[in-house]
């Protein structure tokens, strides 16, 4: 009978956050080990394949230290060749999601972190050393986890949204509204809360002209948030509608949508857009730890110290998405990465 491993670190997720936490720890010579999500279809349906969402994105043109420009020889150079064949050409105008995730695991590789290609099912947090359950079977042991299993965009379900994700639907306007194919166009955001006036009036800064698709008669915004989507020029805000269609082709993508109404009798309108964003929130990915670490009303984990990622549970620690609702940015999720893994480094030295 084997014995069950007991890890310094595991760390749960490979986005941005994942990754950083890992290359700290693995440079304290902790031995990290990260768990970065099996391949399965409900994993790819709800975001949570391995490497993130941010490998389901195209051009990344806000973090810091990719410039645009071509990026081939350095992608070659820098990724072993088995990695490097099951990425798509470089495009040589700048680094992409995909890419720009391959070099953060190549990084944390580099410095000894050991990479399982499987998913976290259940988690033991009360008792010490922590036990973790993979879905594969078995038991592993650690003294520190990090958790940074992000948060999954939610989605409408249609099969048209799902067949143009990423050339031309998005959920994230902050990533993706400066691209080239959104500049000056007609856009689409769906949602009535303050995060979808707050894509809406930014997408405003790129397109020619934004719509704002909201369900209900009033927005949900806040009041100060619904006025300013009243007073932009470039907004207009259709009420009692749904989103029933993405429309495009292969060819160049979203071309527009098909609009139902949720008052009866009123037929349903097109309207010409290239991009469609998603504003109807995020779901925190906290499903496995089934209640045994603090989160907020709206289910993202609380830190539980001022700028740190300490959680409620003493020794294990949250980074990225699954701890912020405000800034959902892989730079931002990078840099509590960063932090998890000194607190980790931290808290295992005074253990």
């Amino acid at each position: 009978m084997s014995e069950t491993p007991l890890e310094n670190v595991v760390i749960i997720g490979s986005g941005p956050a994942g990754w950083s936490s890992a290359i700290y720890a693995a440079r304290a010579q902790l031995n990290p080990v990260v768990y970065e999500g099996a391949i399965t279809e409900a994993n790819r349906m709800s975001g949570t394949l391995p490497l993130g969402q941010l490998a389901l994105t195209s051009e990344v043109e806000n973090f810091a230290g990719f410039p645009a420009g071509d990026l081939g020889a350095y992608l070659d150079s820098a990724l072993p060749a088995s990695r490097r064949g099951m990425m798509a050409p470089h495009g040589g105008e700048g680094v992409t999601g995909p890419e720009l995730m391959e070099l953060m695991r190549q990084q944390a590789v580099n410095f000894g972190t050991r990479v399982i290609t499987d998913d976290i099912t259940k988690v033991d947090f009360s008792q010490r050393p922590f036990r973790l359950f993979p879905s594969a079977g078995g038991e592993v042991q650690a003294k520190c986890v990090i958790v940074a299993t992000g948060a999954s965009a939610n989605w409408l379900g249609l099969e048209s949204e799902e067949r143009f994700k990423n050339r031309g639907v998005s959920a994230c306007a902050v990533c993706d509204g400066a691209l080239p194919r959104f500049r000056n166009k007609e856009l689409v955001v769906i949602g009535g809360g303050d995060s979808a006036v707050e894509e809406a009036t930014y997408l405003t800064k790129f397109a020619s002209r934004v719509h704002l698709v909201h369900r209900r008669d009033e927005l949900r915004a806040s009041k100060i948030m619904a006025q300013r989507a009243f007073d932009d020029p470039k907004l207009t805000i259709h009420f009692n509608a749904v989103l029933e269609e993405v429309l495009g082709d292969d060819a160049n993508g979203v071309t527009g949508v098909r609009l139902g109404s949720t008052e009866p009798g009123k037929e349903p309108t097109t309207l010409e857009v290239a991009g469609v964003f998603l504003a109807i929130g995020h779901t925190p990915n906290t499903g496995f730890l089934n209640g045994q670490l603090e989160t907020s009303d709206k289910g993202y984990l609380i830190w539980k110290k001022h700028f740190r990622t300490n959680t409620s549970v003493d020794g294990v620690f949250a980074a990225g998405d699954v701890a912020d609702d405000y800034y959902r940015q892989a730079i931002s999720a990078a840099g509590t990465g960063c932090m998890a893994g000194l607190d980790a480094e931290r808290y295992l030295a005074h253990q």
